[in-house]
């Protein structure tokens, strides 16, 4: 059966898409949940005008994401925390922490699943952190820990 996808759907595609998929997926799960609506000669056009809404979402929220990297990338973090001998902390620095110290400094609001630490932060000195803005942009954000 042939569809028009409403909303994004994982493995099949994006709003404005038309694809063939089996007829009781369409009829049973896509199109009772509002994801998709069968293909018609006017379903058509509205397909277009999804997919041309769709595309200039996806290129607002890259220019966005963009821009946010730039000023991460320029940014560079001081966290105080407790250490003991040796340069070993008490404790550690998270992904919360760094999020919590990049809206101090400069004043942006972003998730802390969008900060990439493959294990958190547990000695003084510098350490890089990925940030993770938009499917295709990254801002690394340097971080020193220092004693307090």
């Amino acid at each position: 059966m042939k569809i028009i996808l409403q909303r994004e759907v994982e493995k099949l595609g994006a709003p404005g898409d038309v694809v063939t998929v089996a007829d009781g997926y369409a009829r049973n799960y896509l199109i009772p949940r509002g994801m998709a609506a069968p293909a018609s000669k006017g379903g058509i056009k509205h397909a277009d005008r999804l997919k041309t809404a769709h595309l200039e979402r996806v290129r607002k929220a890259t220019t966005e994401a963009r821009a946010l990297a730039e000023k991460l990338s320029g940014a560079s973090l001081r966290i105080p925390a407790r250490a003991g001998g040796e340069g070993r902390l008490f404790g550690s620095i998270t992904a919360a922490d760094i999020v919590q110290e990049i809206r101090k400094a400069a004043g942006l609001s972003i998730d802390r699943k969008q900060v990439r630490l493959e294990e958190p932060i547990r000695s003084l000195g510098t350490h890089e952190v990925l940030v993770h803005l938009h499917p295709e942009v990254n801002a690394t954000v340097t971080v020193e820990v220092v004693s307090e």
